[in-house]
């Protein structure tokens, strides 16, 4: 009798256990497997030109603004390029404001989630065809006061900047969600890329690159059936959360390539 007494307190609590666990993971929120597939992803890059040849004039000279900019940037400056070495889309809090939190919008999360693996897929092979230096290669440095060296040794090639490519993007599903905001959402994503020269580790060609591919991207993106799916369930979660979402669906985003 004991030992069935025993026996049923165990299966009880082992199904509350399971009970748990599958009600924890029925709560997950995830986005569509892909939006974009390999051949969309293909046709945004090759729309970017290729970068100036290393050492014609024009590649020096698109240089020489990230070495003026680095070694005349402020502290400050310096400081917030380095914090946004971790960027992703809800960085964009900054100017969305503190409830802009993955935590807050799992919808959302999931959603800019499955965006900046399909970007940065599309950033990679970008990256791996034009294999353009970065503006201050580690072996000819020179020029290093924050003792950053380190940190260049694991980057990759330059163009398009990765962090530019995804702000530009994240930007302009945002500016979808929310175009009354779009002019903050665009400013920061911008700044976000030129902060990437401040950091010294772009140059301009390599950020406007970035909005290049992040615009194409962004335009691909809305062509999608799953993608227009999350987007409405990432709109209401916004509209919940009391951020401003009508006539999401009906204006057009205001981009943040340039």
């Amino acid at each position: 009798m004991i030992g069935t007494l025993r026996m049923t307190h165990i299966s009880t609590r082992l199904g509350g256990v399971l009970l748990g666990l599958l009600l924890l993971c029925g709560g997950k929120v995830s986005a569509a497997e892909h939006y974009l597939d390999d051949a969309q992803l293909h046709a945004a890059v090759a729309i970017l030109p290729a970068p100036s040849p290393l050492g014609t004039a024009e590649d020096i000279a698109d240089r020489s603004v990230t070495f003026h900019v680095y070694t005349t940037r402020t502290a400050d400056e310096a400081a917030q390029a380095k914090a946004e070495e971790t960027f992703d889309a809800f960085s964009f809090a900054a100017v969305l404001g503190p409830g802009f939190t993955a935590q807050r919008l799992p919808h959302v999360a999931a959603l800019f989630d499955e965006v900046k693996k399909e970007a940065n897929k599309a950033k990679n092979e970008a990256k791996a065809s034009f294999r353009r230096e970065r503006p201050c290669p580690v072996n000819s440095c020179q020029w290093d006061p924050e003792g950053d060296a380190q940190d260049w040794k694991n980057r990759d090639y330059g163009y398009p900047s990765g962090h530019s490519t995804r702000a530009t993007v994240f930007a302009f599903l945002l500016a979808h969600l929310l175009p009354q905001r779009a002019d903050a959402i665009d400013r920061y994503a911008r700044e976000v890329g030129w902060r990437r020269v401040i950091r010294g580790v772009h140059t301009p060609q390599d950020i406007y690159a970035g909005r290049v591919l992040g615009q194409a991207l962004g335009r691909d993106f809305l062509t999608s059936p799953a993608m227009r799916k999350d987007l409405d369930a990432a709109a209401r979660e916004l509209d919940a959360a009391g951020f401003a979402t009508d006539a999401a669906t009906t204006k057009s985003p205001v981009s943040a390539g340039g």
